[in-house]
């Protein structure tokens, strides 16, 4: 401007000039005077500024809560937790999960080194207990829950059983006293075991029939066994389950339809070229229905069985036709429900091609069945419904290396890729996408996000856990970060560092700006949004003393 106050360019010119600058350059350049800090706010510059700085698709829509684009790419920039504010290292090994309280004032980690940690969740992190499970034969613990109250804590692990021979048990701790309530039996260990109800937790076991057919039981267990097993059922069996291939029922969690509007699940998959999720809804009549098997079928199987069938088939390949056509009479069909909004969803991976998980099963849990009182076993079951069957399959066409509500973390198959061996599933792409399912239409929801790169073959079993909170999705990766997606639009925003690979990543129930991660290099990092961090550093104004006022009102 000049001395008069008469700006020397034009709104537009300034716009133009503002357009060829940074998001930094253009707040500092709006301190200059009233004209450019006027400019400096234009919505028609955030918004490009917006679209690239962030590389951000031109179709996709504003946030719909977003007030001005300014605002928006502020959120992005100043609310994402990306700052390290602390490390804890008191674990001595790999450390493999970490979950929150629902509270917020507490979070637990379990480690490579046999101890389940409970933290305190302050400004600064201290450790409040640490059980160590290695005087129960354990050989490490992998997965840890908070009930609903957050009075119990249920901690899965690695039980070495008789003869080295490995599987899982799940224990319950009092957040009260830390005494430890209750063990429980877990085959394989990769059930990991959940919370259905605050005082009930479910566990899976598992039943060889053939070389590589199966059949898990998925069972209910009271958290309070040695106090009331001598009065009440403590265990009653939920769902059995037929396995075909070689596949198990792992990775067992609740979805609670009755807390959310619109419940997602978010699975991390792989290979470009891979289609879209096929759902198959065995309860309904849609048109995704599966197809009955059907007279000539079960024609077919029989032929197959008395070995009249062309061409010849394998070993592994009958067994699964027989197990097919022996099911077909024995599976009890799902049971349908007026009130399904007041229901409970059992969401776990499985698979029908091969051992490696690349389905995700779902089964509906009736009020009924939330509790262990009533028949034990399976009594008033049919001798014709020696299986129950599931309410929908979703297919990702990809070995899934983890799953969460809201996410969900698949490995896909190269497209096109054919399982003619269950026990030699595709090699696993190394590109890891995001699929997002929505539970109530049972549909994928928002296209595939390409996420980050894995490189663990698929014949050697891991998981990583990731999160979601109002706005972003977290994910451990193995290639020594964290990552942050915004669920919006679909961009990464933050890469953590670590020194080995990242098993866990939890949000803060109560706060979306604080962040955990945990990983293979026997740390737990903490991670705050730079708009908090200013907030906890900003020095706090000195309180006048007293005797100084006192003294200025007697002047």
């Amino acid at each position: 401007m000049d001395e008069g106050g008469i700006p020397l360019l034009p709104d537009s010119l300034v716009y133009q000039i503002f357009l060829n600058l940074g998001p930094a350059d253009v707040l500092a350049a709006g301190l200059v005077c009233h004209q450019w800090q006027a400019v400096s706010r234009d919505e028609f510059l955030w918004r490009e500024q917006f679209y690239r700085y962030y590389q951000v698709a031109r179709n996709v829509p504003r946030h719909p809560a977003a007030t001005s684009w300014y605002e928006e790419f502020r959120r992005l920039y100043d609310t994402v937790p990306c700052v390290e504010v602390q490390t804890l290292e008191e674990h001595t090994d790999q450390v493999l999960h970490l979950s929150f309280s629902h509270s917020g004032y507490q979070f637990a980690s379990c480690s490579k080194d046999c101890t389940v940690k409970i933290w305190n969740n302050d400004l600064t992190i201290s450790l409040l207990h640490s059980a160590d499970m290695r005087p129960y034969n354990w050989s490490y613990t992998q997965f840890s829950q908070f009930n609903q109250d957050d009075s119990l804590l249920l901690a899965s692990g690695v039980f070495l059983g008789p003869h080295n021979s490995s599987s899982g048990e799940i224990a319950v701790i009092s957040l009260d006293t830390f005494a430890l309530l209750s063990r429980v039996r877990n085959k394989p260990y990769d059930v990991f075991g959940c919370w259905l109800t605050d005082t009930s937790l479910i566990s899976g076991n598992l039943h060889r029939i053939g070389d590589i057919t199966s059949c898990s039981v998925l069972w209910l267990n009271n958290a309070f066994q040695d106090v009331e097993s001598e009065n009440v059922n403590v265990v009653k069996r939920l769902f059995k389950i037929q396995n075909l291939n070689a596949s198990t029922i792992r990775t067992v969690m609740v979805a609670d339809c009755s807390r959310f509007d619109s419940p997602e699940l978010l699975l991390d998959a792989g290979a470009p070229g891979a289609g879209p999720g096929r759902v198959f809804d065995l309860s309904s009549d849609s048109e995704d229905q599966a197809v009955d098997p059907g007279p000539a079928r079960a024609k077919g199987l029989r032929r197959v069985l008395e070995g009249r069938a062309q061409p010849q088939l394998s070993e592994c390949a009958l067994e699964t036709k027989a197990a097919e056509l022996l099911a077909q009479g024995h599976t009890k069909p799902p049971e349908r429900s007026t009130a399904a909004a007041g229901n409970k969803l059992l969401i776990f991976t499985t698979g029908c091609f091969t051992y490696s998980p690349h389905q995700i099963g779902i089964k509906q849990i009736l009020p009924h069945q939330m509790t262990t009182a009533g028949p034990v076993l399976g009594e008033g079951r049919g001798s014709d419904a020696f299986f129950d069957a599931l309410d929908h399959v979703i297919d990702v066409h990809g070995h899934i290396i983890g799953m969460g509500l809201s996410p969900d973390n698949s490995r896909a198959w190269p497209s096109g890729s054919v399982v003619a061996d269950p026990m030699q599933p595709p090699p696993i792409a190394e590109e890891i996408d995001l699929l997002v399912f929505d539970l109530k239409t049972m549909r994928e929801v928002k296209r595939a996000l390409r996420a980050h790169r894995a490189y663990t073959p698929n014949d050697e079993c891991f998981f990583i856990f990731l999160d979601v909170s109002r706005d972003f999705v977290a994910s451990g990766a193995e290639d020594r970060h964290g990552y942050i997606w915004d669920r919006h639009y679909n961009i990464c925003l933050a890469k953590l560092r670590h020194q080995d690979v990242v098993n866990s990543v939890v949000f803060s129930p109560q706060e979306q700006e604080l962040l955990l991660t945990a990983s293979d290099d026997a740390t737990i990092k903490a991670w705050r949004s730079p708009r908090t961090v200013r907030v906890h550093q900003a020095p706090r104004p000195r309180p006048r003393p007293f005797f100084s006022w006192f003294a200025s009102q007697r002047r």
